[in-house]
């Protein structure tokens, strides 16, 4: 297992754990799940050919990965009703930009 896929990873999967433990005590199973149900913005790599290059970078080549997308999670993160949408939208987000600098 490579580093960059470790990070990747650990920033899909670990980091919004602690993230929804940490704020959303009360509530950090259900907001953990939605956070990893944020992952489907990746669907949109199914338009792309190939599907998967290890040496893309997603951010703003994918739509959901756009900075219009973006701009959209940031908004949506504002309001207390899509706050958790929109957090776990942008730390994938977070993840995929790491991605493009390992």
């Amino acid at each position: 297992m490579d580093f960059k896929f470790l990070v990747h990873y650990s920033f899909h999967f670990i980091v919004p754990a602690i993230i929804a433990f940490i704020f959303f005590k009360e509530n950090w199973k259900k907001v953990y799940l939605i956070f990893i149900a944020m992952m489907l913005i990746d669907l949109d790599h199914l338009l792309a050919n190939p599907i998967f290059d290890p040496n893309r970078c997603s951010i703003n080549f994918h739509p959901l990965h756009s900075y219009i997308a973006i701009g959209f999670y940031f908004l949506l993160s504002i309001w207390k009703r899509t706050r958790v949408f929109g957090i776990g939208l942008l730390l994938h987000i977070l993840a995929d930009t790491i991605d493009c600098f390992l």
